[in-house]
């Protein structure tokens, strides 16, 4: 089997620098953004990666302590394992928001295009990945709906090639993680084994977390073919704390501590599975076929709406990513491919008691099943892309065409009546359910981009790209107050970026500058309908940076300013919000780490984190002040097999919020940040 078969056994791509002490070579391996094997190449897009090493000296609790460290990357907290993501935008929140960053776990969507959940992450094995990587824009033709700001991709380690290790975090507040790698290696097959196994008393009253998550993996290999398999299950078994409420209130320890939805909880089971298959062709054309199954469900205590009712869904359905890569010519490559998806998916909501609250909140909203449908959902996306080199040129073009179709089913009476059809008072019922329906999206994402190699280590670039994400079902089905139908067109963004990285002596550097655009934003208005004519202007520049100081003095640097802003016309208490910053959207979020090597086996690292202030309402009136957070991290290789961390987060005890909100219901409200907190690791590695 030729090497050059490595990168091409899983279906995603990354960006990495060689690891030389001298810092005078850069290596360019990627198929997340081309999904074509490509050594030494400069593209010309932005993608960060974490290697194993970071992840093992990071040792994350949560997904959001690695990302940290990706430019234009804002991941907050919510209680547990919940969480809010930005990638080059506002924080998302919302029904459908989910949509605009795509989640995978090795090159597999965790989630069909129509059924994001904004926590989904949580679903990848993030705690034990050999990298996680970052691909920032839509810079692809390759990824359609929900790649709008980017794509976020875990992958998991190939435990086919034998060895293992065991492990054990243990940490403040009833803390503790159990893991186990281990594989045998055949020659020409191998099968290996990653699982974790998290339990977590929590902070705050009546919370925890119990998660356990397996990857397990198949190898083989004969002649010109290589077939890699896999699976991944997770499960989450979560009690959740909720907002707390009143101005500044997590400066409050005893009140941070509280938990006022002691009932709430989610449960969640996931279940992926899926077989690689890639042959070496005549003349070193590639084909290469991924074939997958997804399954899904969850129950989730709704604590933050009026009557807490509670959500189940599930989704089950299979697709197939497939590639042909050949060689036009020796310096022109055509690659041409087609995705499929087939997803049946069912979601209900009802409420078991009835609402607590003023009249009007008792009587509309009822006590009984609020939503209840199935949907099956089928997509088809081919796509091509071309890569002309041209000397110190590479000149990137590509083309993708997608179709997405929702059979939508609606199980219950259509209208905003109560469960057994009487009508609520008030006008009538806060949900609404649309009549049974087929609603389809179409869409095209184009994409070109050009780099210029101007010496061996240094690249100058620049993409314009187009995104989409068609509307979720969410968006579509559940709606309120009178609204029938929700007429809503795909999201649209379009990105323009100029970048340049490299190795310089002993600086490893990216830095890239983006304005994107987008419209037929989908939100929810001031009437509680669905709607599709929001639009909004981002803008920013990202700096990431790795500077070897002294021979025993390391600094990475992670930084980003960015602008976001709504650029439509919607009046909110008076006042158009049209040029206003886009609440929860920091404009800088910056990370350094300065590591200190101090003996050949022993270093020890301080992490500065910080996070600016921003907006929590559109009419940009109320502010959360932002944050700087310090952490420490010392490692010590004990002996070649046995290495030892211990971090303390939050060094000097801040109070700040993970997350900061506001509503016209209840005005301020926060997650609030944990105090100061220590863990320790051991690895054995063999």
């Amino acid at each position: 089997m030729k090497p050059y078969f490595l990168p091409l056994l899983l279906p995603f791509s990354y960006t990495a620098f060689a690891d030389n002490q001298n810092n005078d070579a850069i290596e360019t391996i990627t198929t997340t953004a081309s999904r074509i094997e490509a050594l030494s190449t400069p593209l010309p897009l932005s993608i960060s990666t974490l290697s194993e090493a970071q992840l093992n000296s990071i040792a994350p609790t949560h997904i959001e302590e690695a990302l940290q460290r990706v430019a234009g990357t804002n991941i907050q907290r919510g209680n547990g394992q919940e969480y809010l993501p930005a990638l080059r935008s506002q924080v998302l929140s919302g029904a459908g928001a989910c949509g605009g960053i795509l989640t995978l776990e090795d090159g597999i969507p965790l989630r069909a295009a129509g059924f994001c959940n904004i926590n989904e992450l949580f679903e990848a094995h993030s705690e034990m990945a050999q990298r996680i990587e970052v691909l920032k824009g839509p810079g692809s033709a390759l990824y359609g709906s929900n790649a709008v700001h980017g794509v976020i991709n875990v992958i998991t380690p190939d435990t086919t090639q034998g060895g293992g290790l065991v492990g054990l975090d243990y940490g403040s507040y009833g803390y503790t993680r159990y893991k186990l790698r281990a594989g045998q290696d055949y020659g020409n097959s191998g099968i290996g084994i990653n699982v974790s196994v998290t339990d977590d008393s929590g902070y705050r009253d009546d919370e925890s977390v119990e998660q356990q998550k397996v990857n397990i993996r198949h190898r083989y290999s004969n002649n010109n073919l290589l077939l890699t398999s896999g699976l991944t299950y997770t499960n989450l078994d979560q009690q959740t704390a909720g907002f707390i409420t009143g101005f500044e209130s997590y400066k409050n320890e005893d009140l941070a501590q509280k938990n006022f939805d002691p009932n709430a909880f989610r449960k969640a089971r996931a279940f992926r599975a899926w077989s690689n298959a890639t042959w070496q062709l005549n003349n070193d054309d590639v084909l290469s076929t991924t074939l997958y199954f997804r399954e899904q469900s969850m129950d989730f205590f709704k604590h933050f709406l009026p009557g807490t009712p509670l959500e189940k869904n599930s989704q089950t359905g299979f697709g197939v990513q497939s590639l042909y890569q050949h060689n036009l010519q020796s310096n022109i490559k055509v690659n041409i491919g087609l995705d499929g998806e087939y997803t049946q998916a069912d979601f209900t909501q009802s409420q078991n008691e009835p609402t607590q609250g003023s009249a009007f909140l008792v009587a509309t909203v009822p006590q009984g099943k609020h939503y209840d449908y199935d949907i099956n959902a089928t997509l088809y996306a081919p796509f091509v892309s071309v890569d002309w080199q041209l000397n110190k040129w590479l000149v990137t073009a590509g083309l993708r065409y997608e179709h997405m179709r929702y059979d939508y089913t609606n199980n219950m009476l259509a209208g905003r009546t109560k469960d057994d059809g009487s009508e609520c008072g008030f006008g009538g019922c806060r949900y609404s359910r649309p009549a049974s329906a087929k609603n389809s999206f179409s869409n095209l994402s184009p994409k070109l981009g050009v780099s210029y190699q101007y010496n061996t280590n240094n690249t100058l670039y620049a993409n314009f790209s187009r995104g989409y994400r068609a509307p979720q079902a969410a968006e579509l089905y559940q709606l309120q107050r009178k609204q029938t139908t929700a007429n809503l067109n795909a999201e649209i963004a379009n990105n323009a970026e100029l970048g340049m990285k490299g190795v310089y002596e002993k600086l490893r550097y990216g830095v890239s500058v983006y304005a994107m655009s987008k419209h037929n934003t989908i939100y929810r208005d001031s009437d509680f309908f669905t709607v599709n004519n929001g639009s909004s202007r981002h803008r920013g520049i990202e700096l990431e940076l790795d500077y070897q100081l002294t021979k025993t003095l390391a600094l990475n640097f992670a930084g980003t300013y960015a602008k976001h802003t709504y650029t439509n016309n919607q009046v909110l208490n008076g006042l158009n919000i049209n040029g206003n910053d886009i609440d929860t959207a920091p404009r800088n979020i910056a990370n350094l780490d300065l590591t200190w090597q101090a003996l050949s086996n022993t270093q020890f690292a301080l992490q500065w984190h910080r996070v600016g202030n921003y907006y929590t309402v559109p009419e940009n009136i109320n502010k959360y002040q932002g944050h700087d957070i310090l952490s420490l991290r010392a490692q010590w290789q004990v002996t070649n097999n046995l290495e030892v961390l211990a971090r303390v987060i939050n060094l000097t005890d801040e109070a700040y919020a993970e997350r900061a909100d506001y509503t016209s219901f209840t005005g301020d409200r926060y997650f609030p940040s944990k105090p100061r907190t220590a863990m320790l690791s051991a690895t054995y590695t063999w």
